[in-house]
């Protein structure tokens, strides 16, 4: 997960709302913790050609017996990789929102509901008969978050979590999770063929995803940022979240062959002090823009303000030249903006001189 998530504890399913949705769902689902199995049998007989998909998805099986109509995307990276794929009169509903949607989504957008800004309750989800629950993150889908995955597939109600969110990545822990090796865009592309498969129009996915990497290609073409040092910063001000090694700030970081001041910790995203900042004395500052009102200094203004006003920040070299890249908190996750981080980063360092 990365620190734009909310923790709030939500109530368990009711009995109540389980026998309604069991009634409604439409869907078999099969789940299990160990190896990879097959549908039940007889399973999607009237379901449609290429149905019952079966994948596995961060150590469980999961088996959907027909596209879904009434699909709920739980984060916004997950619902932006729908919208991109043209699903949006699937979506029965959306929530925890950081930033606007990705440009050329707005239409599509503003036609599916928003459950939540954040996130929901498990009682306004299943509100909308879901028929499929998708998330970006394992704890949007654990207890303290929406519900824990199997209160949802005791109901018939397949979920899936970004494989980006549990890719050598140990989510156990109090924190936003660490990796133990890098993360790259191969588990962001993998999310979008596993959801285009789910919905049945594989090719939408492919083209998405050689899109994607036609992006990338054209962003680092050239560069050598081999001795330039970059420090990410999501968000507060307080106790700020800075990007450590390994998740999509090190995916950008990587594309463009610079360093991160803090790839010495594998933890997602460290709680750091100012003055530990100011030594370690980054060539370039990479910052979130986030319209969200959570915590202190969430928009790139408030965080620019901070830097050049405070004692231990405002000497560094990035705030003296205001070398600032901003990106949206999307950007910054593990999503099909992260490719949009590549891009901004790519050209603040042409525009700084520091790409060759």
């Amino acid at each position: 997960m990365s620190p734009e998530t909310q923790r709030d504890s939500v109530p368990p399913i009711s009995r109540t709302v389980r026998r309604t949705a069991l009634s409604t769902a439409g869907l078999v689902l099969l789940t299990a913790c160990g190896g990879s199995g097959g549908a039940p049998d007889g399973a999607g007989r009237d379901s449609g050609a290429g149905y019952p998909v079966t994948l596995r998805n961060c150590g469980r099986t999961v088996t959907v017996d027909r596209a879904p109509s009434r699909a709920v995307s739980l984060d916004q990276g997950s619902t932006e990789i729908l919208l991109s794929l043209g699903l949006g009169d699937r979506l029965a509903g959306t929530s925890t929102w950081t930033d606007p949607v990705m440009k050329g989504l707005e239409k599509a957008d503003a036609k599916v509901p928003r459950i939540a800004e954040n996130r929901p309750s498990s009682e306004k989800v299943l509100d909308t008969e879901p028929d499929f629950v998708s998330a970006s993150f394992e704890s949007t889908l654990a207890t303290g978050g929406v519900a824990p995955r199997a209160q949802f597939e005791e109901l018939g109600v397949p979920t899936y979590v970004s494989p980006a969110d549990c890719t050598a990545k140990d989510n156990s822990g109090s924190g936003d999770g660490s990796r133990t090796k890098p993360l790259t865009m191969e588990s962001v592309y993998a999310e979008v063929h596993d959801l285009a498969r789910v919905f049945g129009v594989k090719e939408r996915g492919d083209e998405l995803v050689a899109g994607l990497r036609e992006r990338v290609r054209t962003a680092t073409a050239g560069i050598d940022a081999s001795h330039t040092t970059l420090l990410y910063w999501f968000s507060d001000s307080d106790a700020p979240y800075l990007a450590g090694c390994c998740g999509a700030p090190g995916i950008i970081t990587g594309e463009l062959g610079a360093k991160n001041v803090f790839d010495d910790t594998h933890e997602e995203w460290p709680r750091i002090n100012w003055e530990t900042v100011a030594d370690r004395n980054p060539d370039v500052l990479v910052i979130g823009d986030l319209t969200r009102r959570a915590q202190s200094a969430e928009s790139a203004e408030q965080k620019i303000r901070f830097l050049e006003s405070n004692p231990a920040t405002k000497n560094m070299d990035a705030v003296r030249h205001k070398r600032y890249v901003l990106l949206s908190g999307q950007a910054m996750n593990p999503t099909v903006r992260t490719v949009e981080g590549v891009e901004r980063v790519a050209a603040g360092l042409r525009s700084f001189g520091l790409a060759g």
